[in-house]
């Protein structure tokens, strides 16, 4: 790690919209022991319940050797792979938010990011929970995922691990935890998904306030540097999902899978969603120059400009509210029934004793 320790000792207000953040940040803090319902079951050869036809390799040779067992084992793999990559990923966003509150000179920024590294700790706790008790196999961290982060951390300039982390991580991240939320029919990692992402919409938020306000003031050499990180950093991303130490795990044809992976319809529809959040995300900060235009064109994803980001993480932090509402009314409506049922218990045993009693 590279970079400085800044001490504020101006405590005067800081800007408005930080501070909101803050507020909601303390406001939206909750235990992942008592919000999530560790109690349901999860199969770990079907996790994610997804359909056969939207898995990666489906339509591929290799998919069509397999036996219904090995696809099975195949889909356990998976499922540990990804889930293992977002634990690694949370365990990395834990540690650039506290490196921010390290270095970031704004006050209203630190008091933000100390909320962050809480969510953080918290996400890692359930990532690492699933892993174990529901799927019982880890994966390391993808090399992709472990040169971004290291890049992020080793910049001694202090926006560095707000871009790579808060724009760039968390935004693919979003729009992965998204795809699998919308995805699933299993309401635990359904669950897990939507809480965690109703904490990222956040922390994408806090990365695009502080990072507009600040880019707005930077030359355009230093400008051209930031987005070439973000163009070396969106390409690795783009990489990140292709899953190669599975199908080295599984003994597969490598040259074929990843051929697959790379042209295959489902994963190039998967990798252009991934940049949902992250092309609006670069825009609205104002590291939209040629190099990064002409990277998104290439990647397929410039269009994605276009999206309204405000309203796809409003979005994201609704379906976690809406979960909860959900659980609440099936919580009531079985106390209703447990009630409706000792009633007629008590009302049966009531008529068995008087029937006795005229006997």
């Amino acid at each position: 790690m590279a970079g400085h320790t800044h001490f504020t000792w101006n405590y005067d207000d800081g800007r408005q919209s930080l501070l909101n953040l803050y507020q909601k940040g303390k406001d939206k803090q909750w235990d992942s022991t008592t919000r999530i319902d560790w109690g349901l079951e999860v199969d770990p050869y079907d996790a994610l319940g997804t359909p056969e036809n939207t898995l990666a390799l489906y339509g591929s040779r290799q998919y069509g050797k397999l036996n219904e067992k090995e696809r099975q084992e195949m889909r356990r793999h998976m499922a540990a792979w990804e889930f293992s990559q977002f634990l690694h990923g949370e365990q990395g966003a834990m540690i650039c938010s506290a490196r921010i509150v390290e270095t970031v000179p704004d006050l209203d920024s630190k008091f933000y990011a100390a909320t962050q590294v809480m969510d953080e700790a918290r996400h890692a706790e359930i990532f690492a929970r699933f892993l174990k008790d529901k799927i019982g196999m880890e994966y390391p961290i993808s090399s992709h995922l472990q040169a971004l982060l290291g890049d992020a951390l080793s910049d001694s300039r202090w926006d560095m691990p707000y871009l790579g982390m808060q724009v760039l991580i968390e935004g693919l991240a979003l729009a992965a935890f998204g795809i699998l939320r919308d995805k699933t029919n299993k309401p635990l990692p359904k669950q897990m998904l939507a809480y965690v992402m109703q904490d990222e919409a956040r922390h994408v938020a806090f990365g695009r306030l502080a990072l507009r306000d600040y880019y707005a003031q930077l030359s355009p050499k230093e400008l051209a540097e930031r987005e070439e990180f973000v163009v070396e950093g969106c390409y690795l991303m783009r990489d990140r999902f292709r899953m190669q130490e599975v199908w080295e795990n599984l003994g597969f044809d490598m040259a074929e899978c990843m051929d697959y992976m790379n042209k295959g319809p489902r994963m190039q529809a998967f990798r252009s969603r991934l940049f949902t959040r992250i092309v609006p995300c670069v825009k609205d900060i104002g590291l939209w120059g040629p190099a990064v235009k002409r990277a998104y064109e290439d990647m397929g994803v410039l269009d994605m400009a276009k999206s309204d980001l405000l309203a796809l993480m409003k979005a994201d932090e609704s379906q976690a509210e809406l979960i909860d509402q959900e659980r609440r009314r099936e919580r009531l409506r079985r106390e209703d029934q447990e009630i409706a049922d000792r009633v007629a218990e008590v009302d049966a045993a009531v008529a068995a004793g008087a029937s006795d009693t005229a006997g």
